[in-house]
């Protein structure tokens, strides 16, 4: 197993929140399901924030 660190931001008008929930789009399974595609193993993610639906997330600073 291994650790990485992801720092994102996206544009969350499309989704249901962060967390995953069954049968909504949400940021958290999203990005799970990229990155399988890309490893060939699965993932879980976690956060040290979350969003409510709707919200953007951007990073600010370097």
């Amino acid at each position: 197993m291994r650790n990485i660190k992801l720092v994102i931001e996206y544009d969350g008008k499309d989704f249901n929140g962060w967390q995953k929930q069954p049968n909504k789009l949400n940021i958290q399974g999203t990005i799970e399901k990229a990155i399988e595609v890309v490893t060939k193993e699965p993932v879980e993610l976690m956060a040290s924030g979350r969003t409510d639906a709707g919200v953007h997330a951007f990073r600010s600073g370097s």
